[in-house]
């Protein structure tokens, strides 16, 4: 076996972070290879490494020069705005993965949250070849393999180059990029579906794995992982469909970043690596072995994305292209405001009644009878008003004081006093009042009516009826600023906190059609005028900004519709507040015996699945629904421990924080005091059967370990596995190295020897 080497040295160590690529010395110190962007993958062809990053694809040979490879590949114009004037840049669209077919170096795919892209050439020319859900965005994983063609004998008569992809919601597909009339296929059959639901959850990651039949043909198969269900697949090509070849013995775990060694895979979990065993059928703990290297990869003291572990580093037979490396430290976000807003425990309040004393003693008294610590109030009502007076004369110029504002110092003097910790709500594109402002410049345009847009609920008595919503332009960067402003001013005089609700475009109405954009710039889109603004929010205000979301948009991977898009935003941002109120989802999701415990599953796989989502970038702090709505399920089970039932949820599946809202801002007769990290379930023999590990986004407190998976027997006689990086392969290496071009054929090499 010939050792990994570039211009007759072996290959080093790399870290691939936020703050670029770097190369660890023997004595652990990183050296700077690439600072031009954050890297999030890393893999290595025969040919080349190629690293998935915030420039796009980026490639070398050497490890000392470095080349874009984007052409083909999609961007976003995202508007900066700095001192009053306004400059489009382009920048890569955010890239979901990165995979190269082993039987050809030169073929890879890479996607984005809207289609997949091949590339035959190296990455020189990338072409779009859809996704397999035209008209919901989101993607996690693709890969491309030669795949086995069968004849009719069974044995396999050659291959054919197959792409793959995961949608969020969707499942699994598969397309044959050189057929006739290539399409995606979806495959559901053997993929694991939460109780309830219809659809196959997540696949975290596809792996080609690189075989070989008893005649010496070389093929690939298929592996996938689930990113919210502890379990690993081979997928069955010849039936289509997948076989569980392992399953872990949480709830809810996450298997990320597969890569194929020379007799199993080792994938990146919750704390920790691990291998499956091509041969055992079972999983091995990799950091029971205290490699070096593991601490080494964690030298540059930036947030670490991806590594790559040369043979001779490794000690584990094989070289490694490790990636998703957030999942080895779960125990707290890698916001740099994690210290400052964790474990915040809030009540909304009602700012009408926290104009006086009265109202300021009323939340005083709930949250300490309720052992809470913070307290969230409007600042910026959904009609956009005011409700302090300021003193920024931007704010005095464009806002609007309600006649009900309240006292800002006098509340903020009184709240500190108390150690309670302060969040300003700040509803940004709906803005009745801003749309008004002269004639109507910030307004959501009517392209029919001439006049600011407003969503058309329907018909009655022969009258429209509208939605009682008024939206501001969110490509508006003047929009930004007003906003931008507030949150400014609420910091200086003392809030803690900035909550930034709205942040999406318009999602309600007949007439969304004629809804126009008059501040859009040419190139930008919805996702783009969201990463604007946050951006812009990101460069101006120095405290923790959070922002509210969707229940769905924090469960599933996609912005669809709202442009909520949890994977891009947790770039921007240090808090997501999912709304998973119970009431608000279809009644029969998740409700299944005991169907009381509803909440409680909502909270507990949402806080997980968000938290996943966002690569533990932000406190996922959920909002809790302390209100009853008259839907079927809150008729029967809406009560006191409803409420206590979410609660737990948020504690057993994340516990960094909750929020209770009750628009009312009552006096949350319905909530609890709050419990410890101890506390026992009254329900716990319903709730945490199969539980091992608290809470489920953790190292845990027992350490929870891997089980011994029960042995699927897939591992046939005439199948040998081989990993590509420790094979004659890597004989092409160092002449592509040095000669900078493609070498022969793959079909041309001799097949390999019998293991």
């Amino acid at each position: 076996m010939l050792p990994e080497k570039t211009n007759g040295k072996d290959f080093p160590l790399l870290s691939g972070t936020d703050a670029g690529l770097f190369k660890i010395l023997p004595n652990g110190i990183p050296e700077a290879l690439w600072i031009d962007g954050k890297v999030d993958r890393i893999i290595k062809t025969s040919r080349a490494f190629y690293f998935s990053t915030s420039q796009g694809i980026i490639t070398s040979t050497d490890l000392r020069t470095f080349e874009e490879r984007n052409h083909g590949l999609p961007f976003l114009t995202i508007k900066s705005y700095r001192n009053k004037e306004k400059k489009l840049i382009s920048q890569p669209a955010l890239l979901k993965d990165l995979c190269a077919d082993p039987l050809d170096p030169e073929v890879l795919v890479t996607a984005t949250k809207d289609a997949v892209y091949l590339t035959r050439d190296g990455g020189k020319n990338w072409k779009s070849i859809g996704s397999m859900s035209k008209n919901s965005s989101g993607m996690k994983a693709c890969a491309v393999a030669h795949m086995p063609v069968y004849a009719a004998d069974g044995s396999i008569s050659g291959t054919e180059l197959v792409v793959f992809m995961s949608h969020p919601i969707y499942g699994f597909s598969y397309y044959r990029a050189d057929s006739a009339s290539p399409k995606w296929m979806d495959v559901s059959s053997g993929f694991a579906i939460m109780p309830s639901l219809t659809q196959p959850d997540e696949i975290a990651d596809i792996l080609p794995v690189l075989c070989k039949d008893s005649k010496g043909t070389l093929y690939c198969e298929i592996y996938a992982s689930q990113t919210f269900i502890p379990k690993l697949y081979r997928f069955d090509w010849k039936e289509k469909r997948a076989v569980k070849v392992y399953e872990g013995t949480e709830q809810c775990d996450t298997i990320d970043g597969l890569y194929q060694t020379k007799d199993g895979i080792v994938f990146t979990t919750l704390g920790k690596f691990a291998k499956y065993s091509f041969e055992t059928n079972k999983v091995e703990d990799l950091n029971a072995h205290r490699y070096n290297w593991a601490n080494m990869i964690h030298s540059p003291h930036a947030v670490l994305n991806s590594a790559f572990i040369p043979e001779s580093v490794s000690k584990t037979g094989s070289s490694l292209a490790l990636n998703e490396l957030w999942l080895l430290r779960p125990d707290e976000s890698s916001s740099p405001y994690n210290a400052v807003a964790d474990k915040k425990k809030a009540v909304y309040g009602s700012a009408y009644q926290l104009r006086n004393m009265e109202g300021i003693n009323k939340y005083r008294k709930i949250t300490k009878d309720n052992k809470l610590n913070a307290l969230v109030i409007d600042m910026k009502d959904d009609y956009g008003y005011l409700r302090f007076e300021p003193n920024s004369p931007l704010l005095k110029e464009k806002g609007k004081v309600t006649g009900y504002k309240i006292d800002a110092d006098r509340l903020i003097s009184e709240y500190k006093n108390e150690n309670i910790y302060l969040i300003a709500r700040i509803v940004v594109f709906k803005d009745r009042n801003l749309t008004r402002y002269a004639g109507g410049k910030y307004a959501v345009w009517d392209s029919s009516t001439n006049a600011p847009w407003v969503g058309i609920k329907g018909e009655e008595d022969g009258e429209t009826v509208y939605y009682d919503e008024n939206w501001v332009d969110p490509y508006s960067e003047e929009v930004w600023e007003y906003n931008v402003e507030i949150a400014k001013e609420l910091i200086e005089r003392g809030f803690d906190e900035i909550q930034f609700d709205y942040i999406r475009f318009p999602t309600d109405g007949t007439n969304l059609g004629r809804a126009g954009y008059r501040w859009k710039d040419k190139g930008m889109d919805k996702e783009s005028a969201l990463i604007s603004f946050l951006s812009y929010a990101r460069e101006n205000i120095n405290a923790p900004i959070g922002i509210d979301i969707y229940g769905a948009n924090g469960w599933y991977r996609t912005g669809a519709r709202t442009g909520q898009d949890v994977e891009l935003m947790s770039n921007y941002v240090d808090v997501i507040c999912p709304m998973y109120y119970p009431s608000h989802f279809e009644q029969d999701f998740l409700e299944y015996a005991p169907v009381a415990e509803r909440p409680y599953r909502i909270y507990f796989f949402g806080s997980y699945r968000n938290t996943v989502i966002g690569r533990n970038r932000v406190i996922v702090r959920p909002w809790v629904q302390a209100f009853y709505m008259g839907v079927r399920y809150d008729r029967t089970h809406y009560n006191k421990d409803y409420v206590l039932r979410e609660i737990y949820g948020v504690r057993d599946g994340l516990n960094r924080g909750y929020l209770y809202w009750n628009n009312s801002g009552g006096m949350y007769e319905d909530i609890s005091p709050d419990i410890s990290d101890t506390d026992i379930s009254p329900w716990e023999k319903d709730e945490t059967a199969l539980q091992k590990r608290l809470p489920a986004f953790s190292t845990g407190k027992t350490g929870g370990q891997f089980s011994k998976t029960s042995r699927t027997n897939i591992n046939d006689a005439r199948e040998a596995m081989v990993s590509i990086l420790n094979t004659v392969l890597e004989q092409e290496w160092e002449e592509a190295a040095e000669n900078h071009e493609r070498g022969s054929s793959l079909l041309m090499i001799e097949p390999f020897g019998s293991n």
